[in-house]
């Protein structure tokens, strides 16, 4: 049963988060299945991970059952675990700042503020917002550190008389769009281009080509579905708008800090020493601004805690959805069958056509996301393997860094698997049952898109 939503608090569907648990545990039995069906094969590695071609051996595969079953746990143990650690902190900070934020009136009035200034434009706001977002996703590879700002933009969608589908269009979506486009991605298009020795961000022209069309497709298909279900705008949200200096001060030291925030992760892509803070500075200065906005604003010490306390509470089915998400990728490494699958994929592609082989390693990427979410994480794991071989037919090596990138980040807003997805649904008071009805047809028109853009690079010789 749904958890009773509160006025202006954070209204997080236990329902929803139950049905993708569920779902998860699904994926979980069947990955276990897979152990059990497919053998055990490794590749060897030099000294920075990076898989040796041609050096794959059979080797002892399989899972005990007990293992399995605590794999959720376990996984807090594993390499890459800090990330993880620091995923559950980020959310948790989230759920208690919104929740304190929603509970004192500042979500309300901020959200009636920007009806009041921007509701008569509000198609063109819809536009910026999505091209924001995605411009985050490309430039400088934010996913993650978007989740904050979703709750915001789903709330405010639903005051411009849209639904929470089209604020997770505006939001998530873009970012998610974005990050795959790769113009500037360090995470996918830098990590890959680094491993194949292409001089960092090369090639743009094309990925600059597929962020437009992409960002266009985007647009027509969440403003087709805001125009679908779009009411009119309450007059007493755009006409009886009060203006509070209380309010107002508050909503400054919310908005400075995290603009703070945002523009130090948008540096990142000139400071690199920031990259792999940028998750740790936004939710610091999401912190700082939530706990100084409530207080300068009106709200108590105590009453803070309390409903910081509540937000974070109600956020804890989301970190046992992430820890079951996270086992799943666990389960397949400890079993030994990842490398198989790869291998026996690089196989395959050896008797394909050039045109046959770069759909088919978009193909083998979107497959790998299902299980590895990280995007540096599978560039290590695919690139050594799959540009050697793709060259042997003529195939660019930047060509398939493109794929890598489409394959790696569209799905990302799409699989179950991907836990700032879930997390993004459960803030949103979305199912992901709905979400994938109205996604699904966005996500095979893109695939459609990204096909043939890739296509056309193989036509023009991009990268050669």
């Amino acid at each position: 049963m749904a958890r009773e939503k509160k006025e202006g608090g954070l209204n997080v569907n236990v329902k929803s988060f139950i049905t993708a648990i569920a779902v998860i545990f699904v994926l979980m039995v069947m990955t276990y299945v897979l152990t059990l069906i497919i053998p055990g094969g490794a590749f060897d590695r030099d000294a920075n991970g990076e898989i040796i071609s041609g050096s794959f051996h059979a080797v002892a595969g399989g899972i005990p059952f007990v293992k399995w079953i605590l794999s959720p746990f376990l996984v807090l143990t594993a390499t890459g675990s800090g990330t993880i650690i620091a995923v559950i902190i980020f959310l948790l900070v989230i759920g208690g700042v919104f929740n304190a934020l929603g509970e004192h009136g500042l979500m309300k009035y901020m959200l009636g503020k920007i009806v009041h200034k921007y509701g008569s434009n509000r198609r063109m706001l819809m536009a910026v917002i999505m091209f924001f977002f995605m411009a985050m996703g490309a430039m400088i590879g934010s996913f993650e550190e978007c989740v904050p700002l979703v709750p915001i933009v789903v709330a405010l969608a639903i005051s411009l008389g849209w639904d929470s589908i089209t604020g997770m269009g505006m939001s998530i979506l873009a970012a998610g769009c974005g990050f795959a486009s790769g113009v500037c991605n360090p995470f996918t298009v830098g990590v890959a281009q680094n491993l194949v020795g292409l001089p960092m961000f090369s090639g743009l022209w094309l990925r600059l080509i597929s962020f437009i069309l992409i960002y266009a497709l985007l647009w027509l298909f969440v403003s087709r579905h805001a125009g679908k279900i779009e009411r009119p705008i309450s007059s007493e949200v755009t006409a009886a708008f009060t203006a509070d200096k209380k309010m107002d001060r508050g909503l400054l030291w919310f908005v400075v800090p995290l603009g703070i925030g945002v523009a130090l992760v948008l540096s990142s892509s000139i400071l690199t020493f920031l990259q792999d803070y940028t998750m740790i500075i936004v939710a610091v200065m999401f912190l700082v601004g939530g706990i100084a906005a409530t207080l300068s604003s009106g709200m108590t010490g105590k009453e803070l805690g309390s409903s910081f306390l509540s937000g974070v509470t109600s956020m804890l089915p989301a970190v046992l959805m992430i820890l079951m998400a996270s086992s799943i990728k666990y389960t397949l490494e400890t079993a030994c069958i990842l490398d198989t699958v790869l291998n026996e994929a690089v196989i395959m592609a050896q008797t394909m056509p050039r045109w046959v082989i770069i759909l088919f390693i978009y193909l083998i990427v979107l497959v790998l996301n299902f299980f590895i979410a990280s995007g540096s994480a599978k560039a290590f794991m695919l690139i050594p393997l799959i540009v050697p071989m793709a060259e042997q037919f003529g195939i660019p090596a930047q060509l398939c860094i493109m794929a890598f990138a489409f394959g790696d980040g569209f799905s990302n807003v799409f699989y179950p698997t991907n836990p700032v997805l879930l997390i993004s649904l459960g803030l949103a008071d979305l199912s992901y049952d709905r979400w994938f009805k109205w996604s699904i047809r966005f996500q095979l028109c893109n695939l459609l898109l990204t096909s043939a853009l890739l296509l056309f690079g193989l036509a023009i010789g991009y990268g050669m």
